[in-house]
């Protein structure tokens, strides 16, 4: 059955102008804003700051970073691993302390990309909507997937708590740099959530430009130097990731680093993951940087049949 994009503003709201938000999403378009601004702001007037406060804000970014594609990405979204309950919630904390919005509806338009890759029910194509549809735009004007189709996994109590906690989420990791000062404020506030919003966003748009594809190809590659501004934890080898998505390694051959990886098999070591899927990474050496050919494919993460916040709420 199909589940196309639900916005307000029609059927191809990648057509409608920019700055025009869909129903409900208007509170996520401002907050973009919001950060967008105080970041050019902190930018100006705090370009350099002590090396403190820098290691700080890398510190956060490397903790959500760790929970988005531990947490939300290869757990909750594909289940190729299954966490231990107070690990999976802490990932869950640094992943929305690091703006990317609730647990479900991050999944849920996950779950939808993948199913609908380079269709006009790709949630955050840009071979159908462009590039800034893909890295931004349908945050605010792609509507609401609906989660009872995509994440019914995820309709629990221990997940809808998360809803309720974006807003204060929000606001602590907007304003935790106040009490340090004023670079502090711009450097673990909007400077830091500016950032991760756009080396996330660079997953959904570049990674998914792959010149001199066939018409119809999954677009999705893997780009070596994106994995600089990821922290190496992995993310950028989505090439990979779209050739087995059930798979909770992303990086395949031994220089290509990820992070998010090794801390996974740390986890296993200390019994705090479990059911940890594994690719046939011998299969894969001779891998070019275009998405590798799929192969056979175990059974997908649970998809009821497989942008958060008042800010972003989901990301792909």
């Amino acid at each position: 059955m199909s589940a196309p994009i639900v916005s307000s503003l029609g059927p191809e709201p990648w057509k409608a102008p920019w700055w025009k938000a869909a129903k409900g999403d208007r509170s996520t378009f401002l907050y973009l804003v919001a950060i967008h601004l105080l970041a050019l702001i902190g930018v100006i007037f705090f370009p350099v700051t002590r090396w403190e406060i820098v290691a700080a804000a890398l510190a956060l970014t490397w903790f959500g970073g760790l929970g988005i594609t531990i947490g939300y990405h290869r757990s909750l979204a594909h289940v190729a691993l299954r966490l231990h309950p107070v690990v999976r919630h802490a990932l869950i904390f640094f992943a929305m302390f690091n703006g990317s919005g609730a647990p479900d509806s991050w999944a849920a338009n996950h779950r939808q990309h993948h199913a609908k890759v380079e269709t006009p029910e790709d949630i955050s194509s840009p071979s159908i909507g462009g590039f800034w549809w893909s890295h931004l735009r349908w945050l605010w004007q792609a509507g609401n997937v609906p989660l009872s189709r995509w994440c019914p996994d995820l309709d629990k109590p221990e997940y809808r708590f998360w809803n309720r906690m974006q807003v204060p989420i929000l606001a602590v990791s907007l304003f935790c740099g106040v009490p340090f000062g004023p670079a502090a404020f711009f450097w673990l506030g909007p400077m830091r959530l500016a950032a991760s919003l756009h080396v996330q966003c660079f997953v959904n748009s570049i990674a998914h430009m792959r010149p001199h594809r066939r018409e119809g190809e999954d677009s999705s590659q893997n780009i070596a130097w994106l994995g600089i501004l990821h922290l190496l934890q992995g993310e950028n080898w989505h090439g990979n990731h779209h050739a087995k998505p059930w798979s909770a390694r992303l990086g395949w051959k031994l220089w290509q680093s990820d992070f998010g990886w090794y801390a996974i098999v740390l986890l296993e070591f200390l019994g705090l993951a479990v059911k940890v899927r594994r690719p046939d990474v011998a299969r894969f050496t001779g891998a070019s940087s275009a998405a590798p050919s799929s192969g056979s494919t175990p059974p997908r993460a649970p998809s009821c049949s497989p942008p958060t916040h008042p800010a972003p709420r989901r990301r792909a």
